[in-house]
């Protein structure tokens, strides 16, 4: 065998000096020299960490594992039994990556600011192969979406209702609803229209939690730069409103004031220095309810804190997945019982809304004032 591949690579340098032969006499030597000597070079030999998976993770404790992926062995196992079959391979081929260790390198994506560099020269593979493996398990996660992140039904109702009102006193609340924004890299095509109102390059997560701050409704994909309130009436939540298999018995969501007056959306009293005790009490409510909401990005962010600073992802069409994917690790970890004992990091700031001309919104504005107004008569006082 090596005496053919040495006749081989004979007939072959061969031809190409040959070839270098009959090249125009403009060429230097060097030139000449440098083309062989790239044909034959010895390709260079990456050092990487080995047997991470299999030697050092059996050997860390629950608290170590807990603090580089950022969930329980416990919760992970779960994870891997849900998805593993989605991770192996149907046709033969080469060894394929055992689904745990496809499961781990993703995780760790999520859940560090680590580059592909750093990722694959831990887990001891290639970076393409690194950023197939997160594609292809973020996919996956992605399917378990429907399942995970559910509108309250039924029973589930009362329970939301009853754990807002045993926090914050405030009725009948269905959901907290808010948005944050996740940085991200200058995308190459319109960066200008990913810039918010920090001058940050972005892409918007509206969210809607329960009281337990498990994500109940997740639309992303917006710029930075667009509303919050043009955010909410592109999603599917604007078509919620009004109807009452989505909210039962008059319930509602709270949000802040970028937000307009609904029955079912109900937001804050503007001050406007000449509100009455109810109305600071029923501000003071609805803030304490709305906190969920804060709470709910703080842990998400602080959990995955690939979305804490920057997002290292130049596919912006595949931002919206990876976010999701987080999304649904978030709501797998509480209802685990998988805590994450962190401080918020997001800053609460109100918006003021757009002044509401659209002739369809007025009775439903009109309705929701007499809604907020009722409410904010019957709430208990507290000293605000």
């Amino acid at each position: 065998m090596d005496a053919n591949r040495k006749r081989f690579l004979a007939i072959v340098l061969t031809s190409q000096i040959q070839q270098l032969a009959d090249m125009s006499s403009s060429d230097s030597d060097e030139e000449e020299f440098s083309i062989v000597e790239n044909m034959f070079k010895k390709r260079r030999k990456v050092h990487r960490i080995t047997n991470y998976v299999e030697t050092i993770l059996p050997m860390l404790t629950n608290l170590e594992f807990k603090a580089h992926f950022r969930m329980l062995p416990q919760t992970f196992d779960y994870l891997l039994s849900v998805i593993e079959h989605k991770l192996e391979r149907e046709v033969a081929g080469m060894p394929m990556i055992s689904p745990r260790k496809q499961c781990l390198l993703a995780l760790w994506r999520l859940a560090t600011p680590d580059s592909l560099r750093s990722i694959s020269e831990r887990f001891d593979v290639g970076r393409s192969t690194a950023l197939y493996i997160t594609r292809r398990v973020v996919s996956a996660i992605v399917e378990l979406a429907p399942n995970v992140i559910k509108w309250p039904t039924n029973e589930r109702v009362a329970e939301v209702w009853a754990g807002f009102e045993a926090t914050s006193g405030f009725p009948k609340v269905i959901g907290a609803i808010d948005g944050t924004h996740i940085n991200i890299i200058a995308p190459k095509n319109c960066p200008e229209a990913y810039i918010n109102r920090k001058g940050h390059h972005s892409i918007q997560l509206q969210a809607i939690c329960d009281h337990t701050c498990k994500f109940i409704h997740c639309y992303v994909g917006h710029a930075g730069s667009v509303h919050d309130q043009r955010v909410f009436r592109l999603s599917e939540v604007q078509s919620y409103l009004g109807d009452v298999s989505k909210f039962p018995l008059h319930c509602h969501l709270i949000g802040d004031l970028a937000y307009k007056l609904h029955e079912n959306l109900l937001i804050p009293y503007r001050d406007n220095g000449h509100m009455t005790r109810r109305q600071r009490n029923y501000n003071f409510m609805h803030a304490s309810a709305r906190m969920a909401i804060e709470r709910a990005f703080g842990l998400l962010k602080g959990r995955f804190r690939s979305l804490l600073t920057v997002l290292a992802m130049n596919r912006v069409d595949l931002i919206p997945m990876h976010i999701i994917a987080c999304c649904v690790l978030h709501n797998i970890c509480l209802m685990r019982g998988d805590e994450l004992n962190i401080e918020e990091h997001e800053d609460v700031q109100e918006i003021d809304c757009a002044i509401v001309n659209d002739e369809n919104m007025r009775d439903a504005v009109h309705t929701g004032t007499a809604k907020r107004d009722m409410i904010a008569e019957t709430l208990r006082i507290r000293n605000v």
